[in-house]
């Protein structure tokens, strides 16, 4: 009786462990501070931030000047002459607000310089980890650092070819 309650608690045993997953959790953020290679990236990075921002701050303080030399001359000047003042002001200003779409806006030449620097070194980290994930056999990697976020899944448990059957959809 004794060695059949203990072969079923065997048995149930490995059936459990057979059919649970194993997960991880890294905190890439952490990883990515460590790295010498994306220190130095950061840093280029916020070097070129401040090259422009000071090259926008240099247009700006330009136009706050001629905004306020025309403020103080436009009571003396013709109307044809506030009227080109105007047009100058207004394209200077249109000038230093693309300016700065160009160098900070959405997929700017800040973003593109992110991509150009840090991107590669994010590569690693997430070709690492995959690696881990597949050799000590891991089902799911998720990332703590900006909220839980999934970084490896194994592919043999993604069940949205299913889910499309049952909705029927093909």
């Amino acid at each position: 009786m004794k060695q059949i309650v203990m072969v079923f608690s065997l048995v149930f045993t490995l059936c459990a462990t057979a059919g649970a997953q194993r997960y991880a959790v890294v905190d890439t953020k952490y990883i990515l501070d460590k790295m010498p290679d994306y220190k130095n990236a950061q840093k280029q990075l916020d070097q070129i931030s401040a090259q422009w921002q000071k090259e926008i701050d240099d247009k700006q303080a330009v136009l706050d000047k001629m905004y306020k030399d025309y403020e103080g001359e436009q009571a003396m000047l013709s109307d044809d002459l506030k009227k080109k003042r105007e047009d100058d002001l207004f394209n200077h200003e249109k000038e230093v607000r693309d300016l700065q779409r160009k160098r900070f806006g959405f997929e700017g030449d800040l973003f593109k310089k992110r991509q150009e620097l840090i991107k590669p070194v994010q590569d690693k980290v997430y070709n690492a980890i995959q690696q881990i994930a597949v050799t000590r056999m891991y089902d799911f990697i998720l990332d703590k650092s900006e909220g839980i976020t999934v970084i490896f899944a194994d592919p043999k448990l993604d069940k949205s070819e299913d889910v499309l059957k049952e909705l029927g959809v093909k």
